[in-house]
């Protein structure tokens, strides 16, 4: 009876092989054609099993109960990053459309969804299993909306694949975004329309979509109050790093290790176009001072591309930190946000931006942010108007809104000599992670920090203690998370206050860049000696301005 059951099992496999394998595998005899079809019938079987697991995953918006998009960060049984294909992948995470079916090999997986800085993040595991066909379905919770407060986000350096950008925006909530597709380093991007989107969420959010600001080139709208612009160039050489935003048309750019042109006549160029906006990427770049007094930098990135989601990646180049004062791996980006402080010692208005990096960085799309108070309607070119006035807070974790007298930040007070000021902060404080201190930074230091139990109680009623100026000054506030890995923070654009006409600058603060301009200039060497003189004649430029600010202090 065993003999005939198998014959019967054996007879119907051979279908699987060829026919010529067939007829020679049914003219063998005797014992070995049962070992012989076991081995290839579990061997095939093996290959056919692996392949067959698969999980229906859907995951949905609590409020609305409908799918959203969203990022996952999918590991196998031993802590690798899981591909799934037709799923925009980069580092250790995807991008879905709110629906995907995961097809996998079989084994124990763990995950993490998050969807941007405004929605609690859900983890969990499941197992794929032989001939697996289950079905999972994941609640995604928002805990706040900043776009229905004012408040709207942007990355400003993207540089994945065009094609994927929308999805990637959905997928991490993500309101504004910056795509470089031209330069001097890498960029994902490429220099033309996006192709059609393939994922049902960035397809509907495109038929739904209202063209908008169609005088700006590059300028993509979607999912009626979404948008990003694929005209963005990036330059780094030995001055430095910098962002080419809102240029008509890119300019030539020479290869990174050469110095002629240099990134100041670069900018200089650039800023023949109108509307174009140069953005700082690295605060410690050698250029930074002079690309300061010469007029061309608009703002300054406080949270970039080596701020990452499990790591911060050490300084590349620029005028070097006291690492004793400011150590790894923290310490590059508190030295950041202390040269944009002291450029506010100098009476400067510059605002602070954020970028991921995402293509180049192994960042997340919109893991650094700058959330920008919009007054009216958001748009392409107000959300820009409203950046410059600084109308902005930076983060990569915490929602840090603050309003100072009912005003945004950027806001200048103005008062009379001899007056005096008490202003009442109130602040709308959102996170997901613990935070570790609140501080009040007052002209360059920390004037009140403000333990979370403090915090609690003030926000019963909204209200921090307020803050004291008898002269002109500024000040802002900054969040940081408690998190062993990375720099997790927010910081909101500064507040001014001034007295007669007359801001406050620094003599401390305004030496200390006149002493890195000379600096640089001795690091310049040319082989063309005219084509010397010409950079060294934009550097004495910058000299000059911060002599004449040193000269002016009213400060220290």
């Amino acid at each position: 009876m065993l003999h005939f059951f198998m014959a019967n099992f054996l007879l119907r496999t051979i279908s699987l092989f060829p026919p010529r394998l067939t007829r020679r595998l049914v003219r063998l005899s005797g014992p070995f054609i049962l070992p012989l079809f076991l081995g290839l019938i579990l061997g095939q079987g093996a290959t056919l099993w692996a392949a067959t697991g698969q999980l229906e995953l859907t995951v949905i918006d609590k409020d609305t109960g409908k799918p959203i998009p969203c990022r996952m960060h999918l590991l196998s049984a031993k802590g690798q990053p899981r591909r799934v294909e037709k799923t925009p992948f980069w580092n250790d995470h995807f991008a879905l459309p709110g629906k995907l079916m995961l097809k996998l090999p079989l084994g124990n997986y763990t995950f993490v969804l998050e969807r941007g800085l405004e929605y609690l993040d859900q983890s969990g595991s499941f197992a794929i299993n032989v001939f697996a066909d289950d079905a999972k379905r994941i609640e995604l919770r928002r805990f706040a909306d900043l776009a229905a407060e004012g408040w709207y986000g942007g990355d400003l350096d993207i540089r994945r694949p065009t094609s994927e950008i929308e999805l990637l925006m959905l997928a991490d909530d993500l309101h504004l975004g910056e795509v470089v597709t031209w330069g001097n380093v890498k960029a994902s991007g490429k220099e033309k329309p996006p192709e059609k989107p393939k994922s049902t969420a960035a397809r509907t959010a495109r038929q739904e979509s209202r063209p908008s600001d169609k005088t700006q080139t590059g300028l993509v709208t979607f999912d009626g109050n979404r948008c990003y612009r694929l005209l963005t160039g990036i330059e780094s050489r030995a001055g430095g790093e910098i962002i080419y935003h809102r240029l008509s048309s890119p300019i030539k750019l020479a290869a990174a290790e050469k110095q002629s042109p240099s990134l100041l006549e670069n900018a200089i160029e650039a800023k023949k176009q109108k509307d174009a906006w140069i953005e700082i990427a690295n605060p410690s770049s050698w250029d930074m001072p002079a690309l300061v007094a010469l007029k061309l930098a608009d703002s300054i990135q406080l949270a970039g591309s080596r701020l990452c989601r499990e790591k911060v990646i050490a300084d590349d180049g620029g005028r070097p930190r006291d690492k004793k004062k400011y150590p790894d791996p923290l310490g590059g980006a508190k030295w950041s946000q202390e040269l944009y402080f002291r450029l506010l010692e100098c009476g400067l208005r510059i605002p602070p931006t954020a970028g991921s990096g995402s293509g180049a960085a192994p960042n997340p799309v919109g893991f650094n942010r700058v959330y920008v108070n919009v007054e009216g309607e958001f748009g392409y070119g107000n959300w820009w108007e409203n950046l410059r006035a600084g109308r902005a807070f930076v983060t990569n974790g915490p929602l840090l809104r603050a309003s100072v007298e009912g005003r945004p930040p950027g806001h200048v007070f103005a008062a009379e000599k001899g007056q005096k000021l008490d202003l009442e902060i109130a602040l709308a404080l959102s996170t997901r992670e613990e935070i570790h201190y609140l501080e009040v930074v007052k002209n360059g230091a920390v004037e009140k920090t403000i333990r979370m139990d403090e915090y609690v109680a003030a926000a019963k009623n909204n209200r921090l203690p307020k803050i004291e100026f008898e002269e002109s000054g500024w000040f802002l506030l900054r969040a940081v998370c408690d998190s062993p890995k990375s720099y997790r923070f927010a910081l909101t654009a500064p507040y001014f206050v001034v007295f007669g006409d007359r801001p406050r600058i620094s003599k401390k603060a305004a030496q200390f860049f006149l002493d890195w301009i000379d600096e640089r200039a001795k690091q310049i060497e040319l082989d063309d000696p005219q084509r010397h003189k010409e950079l060294l004649g934009l550097h004495r430029q910058a000299r000059d301005y911060w002599k004449d600010l040193t000269d002016a202090a009213n400060a220290e």
